[in-house]
């Protein structure tokens, strides 16, 4: 499977260098990153050396753009990286997360750009397993992971500390073998 990706709703391609302001702009904007992704912390500008000598992806981490089909407008990103369950190369599995503007939301963009997502991972590498969390507060998300196909495994308590205080996620996950 090579990029671009598409469904019947969104495409995920590489993010380019014209790209790079807009990401600038979506890290800025705190309706964009929404409640959830409030972390307090100054977001850095993407790095334009990195992007200029080619895709934003290698074997330990990635971003692609979500573009809506029928328009070809930009409306998100999705990004992964490894995560390591015990020693040895098999024991990983890539964490993926996505961002959706507000406009892009509601649409059946975010399940459909997390199940592609899940699917170029499988087909180009070969880690058996993809996961995401999300608060559990935060039941849009979580019924997007549902729909891509992700199975709800628990809770992941005071994992991740956010304004100011712990917060509690669930986790999900696809399997290879989950097809």
């Amino acid at each position: 499977m090579t990029l671009p990706v598409a469904g019947s709703l969104v495409r995920l391609r590489d993010v380019t260098l014209e790209d790079a302001d807009l990401l600038d702009r979506w890290s800025a904007d705190p309706l964009v990153n929404g409640v959830f992704n409030d972390f307090g912390m100054e977001r850095s500008p993407v790095d334009r050396d990195a992007l200029a000598k080619g895709p934003y992806r290698n074997d330990r981490n990635g971003q692609l753009i979500v573009e809506r089909l029928d328009t070809n407008e930009p409306v998100g990103s999705v990004v992964w990286h490894k995560e390591r369950y015990g020693p040895n190369e098999r024991s990983e599995a890539w964490n993926i997360g996505i961002s959706l503007i507000p406009e892009g939301r509601g649409h059946g963009f975010g399940p459909e750009a997390q199940r592609l997502l899940a699917d170029y991972l499988f087909t180009t590498t070969a880690i058996d397993r993809v996961e995401a969390s999300t608060d559990v507060d935060n039941t849009a998300e979580q019924r997007a992971l549902a729909k891509a196909g992700f199975i709800r495994e628990g809770i992941l308590r005071g994992a991740q500390f956010r304004q100011g205080a712990r917060h509690d996620l669930v986790n999900y996950a696809r399997l290879r073998t989950d097809e």
